[in-house]
Parts: structure tokens; sequence; C-alpha cells
């Protein structure tokens, strides 16, 4: 009976909008701040370096710099103050947590995109069938070593 009872409040404070979130993500975070009896949305925008735990109970960890020093900052996902959370790029990473960006300076700290390597997939023409225009083929080989290709003969 508890359980179920438990399990009901919980689906209940459950979001469901919410992005497919991995570390190496850069996204941003809109959070509600109540000052007084006004309410704002503020936007924290960084890299996600570490998810935790399931359920209402997961977590991630956001970091940005902010006048040359690293802030982090731990946002409970299903938390009633983010607003809304947006994926700006996705990084390509090959750890769970990034905490080795806490000592990178400068570019060093960029992650790759992780779409980078996605070129195999594009259905690119041969080479036979883009060259049937009449002008390319009666330019002579000088013509072709000067436009920095290489002549094979």
């Amino acid at each position: 009976m508890t359980q179920s009872l438990i399990q009901a409040v919980e689906d209940a404070q459950r979001k469901s909008d919410l992005p497919k979130i991995q570390v190496g993500d850069t996204v941003d975070v809109h959070v509600r701040i109540i000052e007084g009896q006004k309410e704002r949305t503020q936007i924290y925008s960084g890299v996600v370096i570490r998810q935790q735990g399931r359920g209402l109970t997961r977590t991630m960890t956001v970091r940005r710099i902010v006048a040359n020093e690293g802030v982090e900052r731990v946002f409970p996902i299903h938390s009633p103050r983010l607003a809304k959370i947006e994926v700006t790029h996705r990084g390509h990473v090959r750890r769970a947590k990034l905490y080795y960006l806490r000592e990178r300076v400068g570019k060093k700290r960029r992650l790759r995109d992780r779409r980078r390597g996605l070129r195999h997939l594009l259905k690119v023409a041969p080479p036979e069938e883009a060259d049937q225009g009449g002008a390319d083929e009666q330019k002579s080989p000088d013509d072709t070593s000067q436009s920095g290709e290489t002549n094979p003969s």
C-alpha cells in the first residue's frame, strides 16, 4: 500500500518533456528564481560533466567558466525550479565523468562534436557522374596542374 502511494506521488512530480541529456553535452538550464514577490528565469549554460542517480533523485552537474574561473552547479533534473533544459551542442566523449575538464585551460576545454565522424553516411556521387559537363573535358593538362591538382602521367 505505501509503496504504491510513494510511486503515485513520484509519478506526479516526474517531468516528461526532458530532452535526452548525456555527459559532454552543452546545455542551457532555465532556472526559476524567486526574489520576494517577483519570479524570473535565469539561464545557466555549461557542459554536463556528471549525471548521477535515477528517478526523481537524478541530478546533473553543469560546469561553466565565469571570469576565467570554473563554476559547477548541481541541478536536480525533476525539480520544479527548472523551467526548461535545452541541449545546444552534443560533445563526443568517452568517459562517464568529465572531471579532467577541471584542469584544462583555454581551447583545450572544448569537446569535439559528436557528429564529426558521420561523413561516411552521406551519399556522395561518384566522380564520373559529376563530370558530365562538356567544358570540363576540354581542359588541357596544364590547366589542371595550375589548379593545385597533380598530373597522374
